[in-house]
């Protein structure tokens, strides 16, 4: 019998809410359970029936990740489907690059090469690479582990405040102390010395960012979401405006509401840079308005798709077809790219947050009244929360994770604003 090339079987490497939103994805388009392997099984992954979870102790690190993965490969070898392997984190999608020759003798591993990958996932190699292709991003100045370590006192450039974050992000997991962040806002030279002391006496080897901070809320952020064909060309690319981030410490930076938005600008830069670097599988990036210039100061690409992209998918542009279109029926190579959200008709709000949330704490202004005109449309939608894929167990998990929110917000948003 002839082998039905769109048969494939998802594998994914993680247990997150890009791990949820990704299986969700792909389940809208087979209607089965999709297979992830995680170091540990995290809330969003929880009492679902979508999700088959293993989990294996040390998995998120070599050695035991490829020893591990040796096994897995054994289990799957030989099967007639198309295996597609995707990392949820910047730690899977690192170790899936870097062992990339040995999975691809059984899995279609969609990553660029092991090198191209760390020089883009390491912020101090980016900015450099956006100094090559003329992209621009905020004034930055790097600090060193020896730098803090000199008897002179660190140069501190910008005016308060400034912005302080790990060039690793990898190493950063590992990282643990009091007021730790995803990223810092730092509002004076006595903070900035405690923070760069904490960091580096807790651990941490790898290079700072100090960058000047651009001015503005929230609602001056954007989120870009990208799908690169196998050819290196850019199929898909779906813009976000963020209208809320989270404000927990360990969560800074995650966006927790973001409506629809369409800009040829940024879709022809970004798209231009993936193809000149000869990009391969999904990029996400993030994005702040500058008012004092005009521009849109780019932060980070991280080589994967982001903790929200499910808002891709909720927006019409399932993120799991592409690279199933892509490595499995070969149908992608000949169609035109897609620049979502032109037709705002069909828009619909993605929620990290419940809407009494958002309503409170959301920048007023007038995308926040389109926001809040597409609730009452019942035009929105959150990754967790799928009525399909709903029971006690995860009904009662998914409210608690909420209250937090309420919790954290009522807690932290002073603080964390401005």
């Amino acid at each position: 019998m002839e082998k039905n090339k769109s048969d494939f079987i998802p594998i994914l490497l993680g247990s997150d809410f890009n791990a949820y939103g990704m299986a969700r994805s792909f389940y809208k388009m087979t209607g089965k359970k999709v297979k992830a392997f995680a170091e540990k099984e995290l809330a969003p992954t929880r009492f679902t029936k979508i999700v088959d979870l293993e989990l294996i102790p040390g998995f998120a690190e070599d050695p035991v990740f490829f020893e591990t993965m040796r096994k897995i490969m054994k289990r799957y070898e030989g099967r007639p489907e198309k295996l597609l392997l995707l990392g949820m984190g910047d730690g899977y999608a690192e170790l899936i690059a870097k062992h990339k020759d040995d999975l691809s003798k059984v899995f279609v591993c969609p990553y660029v090469d092991y090198e191209l990958l760390r020089q883009l996932n390491n912020k101090e190699r980016f900015y450099q690479i956006c100094d090559e292709f003329d992209l621009p991003y905020p004034q930055t100045r790097i600090i060193t582990k020896a730098d803090y370590e000199s008897s002179k006192k660190i140069e501190e450039p910008f005016e308060y405040p400034v912005a302080l974050k790990p060039t690793n992000s990898v190493e950063w997991l590992d990282i643990h102390f009091e007021g730790r962040k995803k990223a810092f806002r730092i509002k004076s030279r006595a903070e900035f010395d405690e923070i760069v002391g904490k960091i580096y006496d807790n651990g941490y080897t790898s290079d700072l960012i100090l960058q000047d901070f651009v001015p503005g809320d929230d609602s001056n952020m954007r989120v870009l979401n990208a799908y690169v064909d196998q050819y290196h060309h850019v199929k898909m690319m779906c813009l976000g405006h963020p209208l809320l981030e989270d404000v927990a410490p360990s969560a800074i930076g995650n966006y927790v509401a973001i409506l629809p938005e369409y800009n040829s600008i940024i879709y022809k830069t970004i798209q231009d840079f993936l193809e000149k670097i000869k990009f391969t599988g999904y990029a996400n990036f993030d994005l702040k308005y500058d008012s004092r210039d005009q521009t849109f100061k780019l932060f980070e690409m991280n080589l994967r798709q982001g903790r929200s992209s499910f808002f891709v998918t909720l927006n019409g542009y399932n993120l799991a077809k592409w690279v199933v279109d892509d490595y499995v029926t070969g149908e992608l190579k000949n169609k035109p790219t897609v620049y979502a959200n032109r037709a705002e008709d069909t828009h619909q709000l993605w929620l990290g947050v419940p809407i009494k949330v958002f309503k409170k704490y959301a920048r007023n202004n007038r995308d926040k009244l389109t926001a809040l005109k597409l609730i009452k449309q019942k035009r929105y939608g959150m990754t967790a929360f799928d009525k399909k894929d709903m029971n006690l167990k995860r009904f009662a998990l998914l409210t608690w994770m909420n209250h937090n929110y309420v919790k954290n917000f009522d807690r932290y948003f002073e603080e964390n604003k401005g």
